[in-house]
């Protein structure tokens, strides 16, 4: 597990040994999960448990704006 990016009491991860499709693993007061890149081309929240709503927002918003710096990430990562 390697964490890429910390803020607003989230903390973003990519696990070594995950699979495709490129996602990101969220984890604040619970735990959610965001593909990079959902079928419009923007990140799309695949699930999420434990987080309030504003929060997955923010961990949401935070991927998006990110969205670019992530994918390098994550082909730094898995190749």
């Amino acid at each position: 597990m390697v964490t890429i990016y910390r803020a607003h009491g989230l903390r973003i991860v990519i696990f070594t040994d995950d699979h495709e499709p490129a996602h990101v693993h969220v984890f604040g007061d619970g735990h959610a999960k965001i593909n990079l890149i959902g079928p419009d081309g923007e990140p799309e929240l695949i699930w999420a448990q434990g987080m309030k709503r504003n929060e997955v927002r923010r961990a949401v918003d935070v991927v998006s704006e990110q969205q670019t710096e992530f994918l390098m990430r994550w082909r730094e990562i898995h190749g």
